[in-house]
């Protein structure tokens, strides 16, 4: 079999990390009930839960423990994928963000940026940034810093470098507080970068020798890391907010999402990362404050459109979005809970079109089938996804809702998260395969782009259509809602027409805390931000 090149493994394999892991983890802990709930919509407000009373002045000391969604098995923001369900929440306490997304107003905001000004064409950004910030080893963070960590970064192949090199023409520090980004083409969410891992700088001593070296500007530095048990994070006395109120951050990893609710509420954790359908119901129900956060695409079934496989026929894939029910699937793997739906965002999200999704139709799809079978398919199509007991689960429901229209289906059940990323985004060794973008409200352009463009690493099914590459420019340069939103009802109409994937339903990913916890500020991609957090006694 012929070898994908290196810089497209590594690419490849940082982008599809976060979707095996957010797909793997919208789970229920006891893999489902074999009793059929339907699914209530509705009961969900996205964003803050609650408003914490006013409990004086914060309070200085101890070490705040978080029950994570997944360990950042390394601190380098061009290893880690930087996202709340990826450990990327240890990053931006290591690093900080130049930019952050306040959730409430829906706008990108300075952070460590002092300030972030776009030409009116949005294809030049500069970036002023605030005086006398300094690493956590007291050298400057000035814009010949930044230039030099975002080249790092990319050299290094970190995961936006897929969609910020090709975009990226200049990049110059023309004084010391001031960086200008030259685009090649207008990108009006270009902050976004900037928020996420890119915008996560390092310090030049980091990557100075052979051997990484967390050093960033953020609230914590690292203390200790025992691998698959903990991650102690000191706080940083010369914080450029100034001296956190924590004395140090404190991650761990239970692998169950119920267990972290459980060490919620004991209290043996004050801060959890849940993502898990019947979890994150519970959670809401029992009113805790946090974070609630909708990602769209959050269970789908990628189609591989490549020569050879069987969705390479616009007539298979047709026929599994008509056959593959949102509610079915939804009611037998996750006991009714969940936000089931073929609809690329859901009722609940801010970009929810008015264009209808391909509906469920078995009979239209059986002829499909058939159709096929005339010009010589088999019938036979090959379903991957993992071996713990909810994605189990989906396999066998998947598979009967397939098979009841003429499809014979074998089950590729993958134990290993690295096989399933290299099998599905490297060789590209799948017919159809269970995964989750997680396309979030604050930038749907980023998601899209690495899924759908034609040459993008992260599309791993193959899809190709020239339409949808010019609709995803006209997405990133797209100024308003009204603009975006039409490009998006574009988008939702071509994917009915291609299937590229077969969406299955939104997700919901909660962050909550105990009601001693305060000062939490939540940004991008669902990570969290702790300079500013303290606990009461």
């Amino acid at each position: 079999m012929k070898r994908a090149p290196r810089a497209r493994v590594r690419l490849a394999a940082a982008l599809a990390a976060s979707a095996i892991l957010t797909s793997a983890c919208a789970s229920t802990d006891d893999g489902g009930s074999s009793k059929s709930q339907k699914t209530e919509r509705g009961r969900y407000v996205f964003g803050s839960t609650c408003k914490q009373s006013d409990n004086g002045e914060p309070v200085r000391g101890g070490t705040l423990h978080f029950a994570d969604y997944a360990e950042a098995r390394s601190l380098s923001p061009a290893v880690t994928y930087a996202t709340g369900a990826s450990g990327g929440s240890a990053l931006a306490a290591v690093y900080d963000v130049l930019m952050r997304y306040d959730t409430a107003a829906k706008k990108y905001e300075p952070w460590l940026a002092k300030s972030l000004e776009s030409s009116d064409d949005a294809k030049t950004w500069t970036l002023k940034l605030r005086d006398g910030v300094k690493f956590s080893d007291g050298t400057p963070l000035d814009a010949k810093a930044v230039t030099a960590s975002i080249e790092w970064y990319q050299k290094n192949k970190g995961a936006d470098t897929a969609l910020l090199a090709p975009n990226l023409a200049k990049m110059e520090a023309t004084d010391d507080s001031t960086v200008v980004f030259t685009l090649r083409s207008a990108w009006a969410t270009f902050p976004a970068m900037l928020a996420q891992a890119p915008g996560m700088i390092v310090a030049p001593a980091a990557y100075a020798g052979k051997t990484f070296k967390p050093i960033g500007a953020g609230a914590f530095t690292l203390d200790k890391y025992a691998p698959q048990e903990e991650m102690v994070l000191k706080a940083n006395k010369n914080y450029w907010k100034g001296a956190p109120y924590l004395d140090a951050l404190r991650f761990t990893w239970p692998q169950a999402d119920r267990s972290k609710l459980e060490a919620l509420n004991d209290g043996t954790a004050d801060v959890a990362y849940m993502r898990g359908p019947d979890v994150v119901d519970d959670a809401v129900k029992e009113k805790h404050c946090g974070e609630l956060t909708l990602t769209s695409l959050g269970n789908m079934v990628t189609i591989n459109a490549r020569k050879g496989r069987p969705g390479e026929d616009l007539r298979v894939r047709q026929a599994m979005a008509l056959a593959l029910d949102p509610d079915l699937d939804t009611e037998r793997s996750y006991d009714g809970k969940g936000l089931p739906g073929q609809e690329i965002f859901p009722p609940e999200s801010r970009w929810h079109s008015e264009v209808k999704p391909v509906g469920i139709d078995l009979e239209k799809a059986k002829k499909l089938v058939a159709e096929a079978k005339k010009d010589g398919y088999d019938g036979t199509v090959t379903y991957m996804d993992g071996t713990d007991p909810v994605a189990r689960s989906k396999a066998v429901v998947a598979k009967a809702m397939l098979e009841r229209v003429g499809f014979k289906v074998k089950l590729d059940l993958v134990s290993s998260i690295a096989d399933r990323v290299a099998k599905t985004y490297v060789d590209h060794d799948f017919d159809i395969s269970r995964a989750a973008l997680s396309v979030s409200e604050s930038d749907p352009y980023h998601r899209l782009q690495s899924f759908l463009n034609s040459t993008s690493y992260g599309n791993p099914g193959g899809y190709a259509n020239p339409e949808m590459d010019k609709l995803l420019v006209q997405l990133q340069g797209a100024t308003g809602e009204a603009e975006t939103q039409q490009i998006l009802d574009g988008i939702q109409k071509l994917v009915n027409e291609d299937v590229p994937v077969v969406n299955l339903g939104a997700s919901a990913g909660f962050t909550a805390w105990g009601d001693n916890v305060h000062g939490i500020v939540p940004t991008d991609e669902y990570m969290a931000l702790f300079g500013e957090a303290w606990i009461s006694k």
